[in-house]
């Protein structure tokens, strides 16, 4: 009770319980989307609300199925080499940009070379690295024509990678794989992305953009589908004040959320029922722990403070259930992956867990009657965190653990981190690019220097990471993957606390939504009723 006591008083005030207003809406589908994009060019975005719009307008050699699925895209098939390094796409003859002309296997590697160019300045040629040279082109190190990517003929584009990728197929969906027009970027250079000026592959093609009020875009006529695409417009709404945005979709005036206020969900789940979707999400939320300052260099500290934490607590009373308890790094149902190890204490009652807590801090030289433990927890300031702060901290406390605090803003604290400052424990977060469980483990390879703050490096850790690079075969490669994950879990260099959820809100008019662990739903998917 007193850690629910600890934060009476700090929810938002209660959301009205007034019915949602169901007004007749036009024939365009409102879609709330974050914030306004800072740009539309596919090779320069970096924000989740951008690549909601460019999935779109632009279609990449593969793509996500109304369920989050990897599907063919504008490749209508593919086929790997023996040694996963050759990957050679077969384009689908009826590919046509939104102008009619033929999209052919040059505008895949044009697109592929300016996104690794350095004068591009993409922030997401990372995404890329896989292929061969990639990365030496992205130093400036290589010519940009020596990325490994060639079209032998108009539907075909091979692509050669440094190192077998099973992932590959995913990252072809992604924004930074997308085929750009040549002749609108020859005749426009940076003005392509302007209405009038796009000229795109996908399902729609940009009409409007009206800064702070909404982004239109209409039915491509020359997509290969187009007449399967229900809904003829789409209207994309930033929606950076999230509860004004749940006034707006009660009022009628926009169909769907992809994000809601954290302390307002249960409110929320009472007014609207089952238009609020909650479903697993591509991302944890963890504590960094600095492992080469004592004493927290020594494992047994590290498996106290995790045995100690009531995640579900946490999850349920602090994130307003838009959180799920996390035992594990990666979360469940990743591809090519076994299920998450989870780590030891998980089927302990509380009680158990703190016993166990304080007999490992005994074991230290630590805990109650003993010796205090002192750290100090750095985090980014939001409500949300503070709130988690404050409760892991009354955690601890049974434990003779002093916790102080050390908050700054979102900015100032990942660079604090990245730059190598000083720290006992310190609050992180990761959502992953693509559902492979290797997205989550590179985080705390020792080589890994802007991630792995907390300079964990254990050679066997290392050594299986590398093993899976290798690997082709997928269930030995999964099997590799989660022996790493156990390592993981048994030393602790993070602390698992919570797996991010998709927050969802999704209006009477709207057919075909399906959750999914991506988060993606592509309009051409979707109906209007």
């Amino acid at each position: 009770m007193r850690r629910r006591d600890l934060l009476a008083g700090l929810s938002a005030a209660a959301v009205s319980a007034a019915a949602p207003a169901r007004a007749a809406g036009p024939a365009a589908y409102r879609r709330g989307n974050g914030a306004d994009p800072e740009t539309l060019d596919p090779h320069k975005t970096s924000t989740v609300a951008e690549a909601t719009i460019l999935l779109d307008l632009y279609e990449g050699l593969s793509t996500y199925g109304p369920d989050g699925t990897l599907v063919p895209g504008a490749a209508e098939s593919w086929t790997t080499s023996a040694d996963g390094l050759t990957w050679t796409f077969s384009l689908r003859p009826d590919g046509r940009w939104s102008n009619g002309d033929p999209v052919v296997a040059d505008d895949f590697v044009h697109g592929f070379r300016r996104m690794l160019d350095p004068a591009t300045g993409a922030k997401y040629a990372s995404v890329l690295a896989p292929i061969r040279n990639a990365e030496a082109v992205n130093r400036g190190a290589m010519p940009v024509d020596a990325v490994g990517v060639s079209a032998p003929d108009p539907r075909r584009v091979v692509i050669q990678l440094a190192q077998p990728t099973p992932y590959f197929v995913e990252l072809m969906t992604h924004q930074a794989s997308t085929p750009v027009h040549r002749p609108s970027l020859a005749r426009h250079g940076e003005a392509f992305t302007r209405p009038g000026h796009l000229v795109s592959n996908g399902a729609y093609l940009l009409k409007d953009f009206s800064p702070n009020d909404r982004i239109t875009a209409i039915r491509n006529p020359h997509y290969r589908e187009a007449g399967k695409v229900a809904i003829p417009q789409v209207e994309y709404i930033p929606t950076p004040d999230l509860a004004a945005a749940v006034r707006r979709f009660a009022a009628g005036e926009i169909d769907s959320l992809e994000d809601l206020p954290a302390d307002q969900v249960k409110a929320l789940k009472s007014r609207f029922g089952d238009r609020v979707v909650l479903n697993p999400a591509l991302g944890v939320l963890a504590l960094m722990v600095n492992v080469r300052k004592r004493p927290l260099d020594d494992a047994r500290v590290r498996r106290a403070l995790s045995l100690a934490l009531d995640r579900e607590f946490l999850a349920e009373a602090v994130w307003g259930e838009t959180m799920l308890p996390a035992y594990s790094l990666t979360p469940a149902g990743l591809d090519n992956a076994l299920p998450p190890p989870t780590m030891p204490g998980r089927d302990l009652s509380p009680l158990e867990r703190e016993d166990a807590a304080v007999a490992l801090l005994r074991e230290a030289g630590y805990g109650p009657g003993g010796k205090p433990l002192a750290v100090e927890l750095r985090y980014n300031i939001t409500d949300n965190n503070r709130n988690t702060m404050v409760a892991i901290a009354d955690m601890w406390r049974p434990l003779n653990v002093t916790t102080s605090f050390a908050a700054t803003d979102a900015k100032t604290h990942f660079a604090y981190l990245r730059d190598g400052g000083p720290f006992d424990i310190a609050r992180m977060s990761w959502l992953a690019d693509y559902a492979d469980p290797q997205n989550f483990l590179f985080l705390v390879e020792s080589d890994n220097d802007g991630f792995n703050s907390g300079r964990y490096a254990n050679p066997a850790y290392d050594a299986l990471m590398r093993d899976a690079a290798r690997e082709t075969d997928l269930e030995a490669r999964a099997r590799i993957l989660s022996r790493a994950e156990e390592l993981f879990l048994a030393d602790l260099p993070w602390i698992p606390l919570l797996h991010y959820r998709h927050k969802h809100l999704i209006g009477p008019r709207l057919r075909g939504f399906v959750p999914n662990l991506r988060g993606v739903s592509p309009t051409r998917w979707l109906s209007l009723a």
